[in-house]
């Protein structure tokens, strides 16, 4: 009976050394500034104010503010992800996207603008992320001589724009955009129907003159693209077709020069 209490002693006393043990290392943790197990979110108010001061950026001296964008897209991330159903989730969705469109990620903000329109497709802001899409393409257009898919991807989002919102105050910016790019992408044709005119390949150019008077008109190259058309058909030996081109050239746009090179060419045919 005594050898059976000694050794209950013997076990109670290892296991206080164990306990005591335990507590030690976890204080020595706690000592060493370990990061604890759990830690608590702030509210997404405060959160969301966080990461609007963070994209106020920093002066140093009297310089323009340095601002840590990817600091505040993952303080609004936060948001997102701890906060799923609050107001402010969704305002901090288009903020993400607004920092990546200020620190010219274009793709990243492209992202996000067609991820909020198609999530939230009855929210008062889509009109305003249907235009920065088309900005974000807008602001990777290469010059006129170039490729031009980044300038037709922003003409579809801008077409968008005005069919779906046509009263949006977004709408109003979009439609001058629209024909900024409307003239980008025919100085492009008639860039190419140029370049195989002095080719000689006279079908091919004569296709990329009808295609700027036929889709882009009203765009200031209707009487050089009716006159270089004319030309076309003269050396195509369609020289019914091109005489009467160069009359609605000579009769529409009376004083320009392409009036007078209109005119040139029906005098040398007569």
């Amino acid at each position: 009976m005594a050898a059976h209490a000694s050794r209950h002693a013997r076990m109670t006393h290892r296991a206080l050394l164990a306990c005591t043990l335990l507590a030690c290392s976890l204080f020595a943790a706690c000592e060493k500034d370990e990061p604890p197990l759990f830690t608590d979110v702030p509210p997404a108010e405060e959160l969301y104010a966080d990461g609007l001061e963070v994209l106020e950026g920093e002066r140093v001296y009297f310089f323009f503010p340095t601002v840590k964008y990817d600091d505040a897209i993952e303080t609004f991330q936060t948001i997102i992800d701890n906060y799923p159903y609050h107001a402010l989730a969704i305002d901090a969705e288009l903020q993400i996207a607004d920092a990546y469109f200020e620190d010219e990620r274009y793709d990243e903000a492209l992202s996000y603008y067609r991820s909020f329109s198609d999530l939230h497709p009855q929210h008062e802001r889509v009109p305003y992320t249907v235009l920065r899409s088309a900005l974000c393409q807008y602001r990777q257009i290469h010059s006129i001589d170039r490729d031009q898919t980044a300038t037709r991807e922003a003409q579809i989002y801008l077409e968008r724009l005005i069919r779906n919102h046509p009263y949006a105050e977004e709408t109003r910016e979009g439609e001058t955009l629209l024909r900024e790019l409307r003239t980008r992408l025919s100085r492009n044709m008639m860039q190419l129907g140029d370049f195989y005119l002095n080719r000689d390949e006279f079908q091919a150019a004569a296709e990329r003159y009808r295609t700027v008077l036929n889709v882009y008109p009203g765009l200031g190259l209707d009487a050089e693209g009716l006159y270089k058309l004319g030309v076309c058909y003269e050396n195509m030996m369609r020289t019914d077709e091109a005489r009467r081109l160069f009359h609605v050239v000579v009769a529409s746009y009376p004083g320009s020069d392409m009036a007078r090179l209109a005119s040139e060419r029906i005098a040398a045919s007569d």
